[in-house]
């Protein structure tokens, strides 16, 4: 269900969040920041040291993600957008000055997205515990095109406990772990034969105690007539995909669990109080993996679906290649 707002974007402040709009979308885009997304909310880029004369027009970072001081999950990757395009010449030397160290060593690397947003990502998901920092050190660098870097910019950021959710659709069942204890077992339904849910890894974009979703802004149905239409606001809701995929509570569904015939328009349902207490356990960056959809997995970009790529083809979209972080 939802409704919908626009892409990526962060101003130089603090932190990084993705917020906006919403809805379980059945035909919703692959892209974080599409059509159908849900807008991201404004993040920040920390500039430090005072700007030098630029060699050309600058070279700004409009976020980073995530946020300064924020505490995440083990799929989280770093997110870095540009306010204009890096041309491919240009994007070795920008990786290379857009340092990622940890105090517990990892080998990762960048893959971008376009030409605007780069992401790194750890081969395999982060030690819980570990204290990550990126400092990009823009000044100087060149897009490519004419653009050069005037600022620093550092974020720190901490990973936290190793909570997973693991949906089986066919099961209609939510395993919620962490740090590799069994917590729960949760009854869910997820989306219908119509509009299935996206399968893969989608690491948590953020949570929100309410949302207002509409079958209009997903392109679903903007007849009141029909079936498939809603305007409704719904509690409880964690956001894993810009397309509109959320885990939440639905007044139409409110028993979901293989007794149930009722289907989603590509969101997870989970009961009143399951709804409650998922909320209460996951943060940004912790993996929901769906199986035993029909859908496709989400695209990698698709909000924070980084792990839906493997390493070798995270690798075939990074310019500097897999690297081992420097050490805190």
């Amino acid at each position: 269900m939802g409704r919908r707002k626009g892409g990526i974007a962060i101003a130089l402040v603090t932190g990084a969040m993705l917020m906006g709009a919403s809805a379980c979308g059945g035909g919703g885009g692959a892209k974080a920041g599409g059509d159908d997304a849900k807008a991201p909310g404004r993040s920040t880029a920390s500039a430090s040291a005072s700007p030098t004369k630029p060699a050309g027009p600058p070279m700004l970072l409009d976020t980073i993600t995530p946020q300064t001081g924020a505490t995440v999950g083990v799929a989280m990757p770093i997110s870095v957008v540009f306010t204009d395009p890096v041309a491919a010449k240009a994007r070795a030397a920008v990786e290379k000055h857009m340092k990622v160290s940890a105090s517990q060593p990892v080998a990762g690397a960048w893959h971008w997205f376009g030409d605007r947003r780069a992401d790194w990502r750890p081969k395999t998901y982060w030690p819980s515990g570990t204290k990550v920092r990126i400092d990009a050190d823009m000044k100087g660098v060149g897009n490519g095109a004419g653009r050069y870097g005037v600022h620093d910019y550092t974020h720190t950021f901490t990973v936290g406990d190793d909570v997973r959710a693991d949906v089986s659709v066919t099961g209609h069942t939510m395993r919620v772990t962490r740090n590799g204890k069994l917590e729960r077992t949760l009854s869910i339904n997820a989306g219908s034969a119509q509009y299935p849910t996206w399968n893969g890894t989608m690491a948590v974009i953020d949570k929100q105690e309410k949302v207002h979703m509409t079958s209009c802004s997903v392109g679903i149905s903007c007849d009141k007539g029909s079936p498939n239409y809603y305007d409704l606001t719904l509690p409880w809701d964690v956001h894993l995909t810009q397309s509109g995929t959320y885990v939440h509570y639905s007044t139409g569904d409110p028993s979901p669990g293989s007794g149930s015939a009722r289907g989603s328009h590509g969101c997870v349902h989970l009961s009143l109080s399951d709804a409650k207490w998922f909320y209460g356990q996951v943060e940004q960056g912790d993996p929901v993996t769906i199986t035993g959809s029909p859908r496709a997995k989400a695209a990698p970009d698709n909000g924070y679906a980084a792990f839906n790529l493997s390493w070798d083809q995270w690798l075939a979209g990074s310019s500097s290649g897999e690297a081992t972080t420097g050490t805190l």
